[in-house]
């Protein structure tokens, strides 16, 4: 049996734009694309039933009894997401509190690990001292 071909691009779709929303800066984003993904990975397990799976997807041709283990797995998933979505709202709360916005920025080491490989790979010009950024942190040499 074959699944539904809506289903299935409706999967994709969700699992782009989750993917697409995770990949940006605003923790709002994130948290709509952690949902997006949650729910895309649900309607896929769905979409995976064989016969004598679970009974949404199609009719069997004899009466058997469904695979529960289909419907567990997907209560569990949307459990997960549920505390997810719930610990990343706090957090994005927190971060509007103390600066006002959502956007998750660099630290200073994302900065020096980003100068080092661009130094490595040629990119930058090589400096004879470490950056500023890197010597007022108190990182060590």
């Amino acid at each position: 049996m074959s699944p539904n071909l809506l289903l299935v691009i409706v999967v994709g779709v969700l699992f782009a734009a989750g993917v697409t929303l995770l990949l940006e800066r605003n923790l709002t984003r994130v948290i709509l694309g952690i949902t997006l993904l949650g729910n895309g990975v649900n309607l896929l397990i769905l979409l995976g039933g064989a016969y004598g799976g679970p009974p949404i997807v199609g009719v069997t041709p004899e009466p058997r009894m469904s695979d529960p283990l289909t419907q567990a797995m997907i209560l569990t998933a949307i459990v997960i997401t549920l505390g997810m979505t719930a610990f990343l709202l706090a957090m994005a709360y927190r971060s509007w509190l103390l600066t006002g916005h959502d956007n998750v920025q660099d630290d200073v080491e994302d900065r020096r690990i980003r100068e080092r490989a661009e130094r490595d790979q040629g990119l930058a010009e090589p400096d004879d001292e470490e950056p500023a950024a890197t010597v007022a942190a108190g990182a060590p040499r």
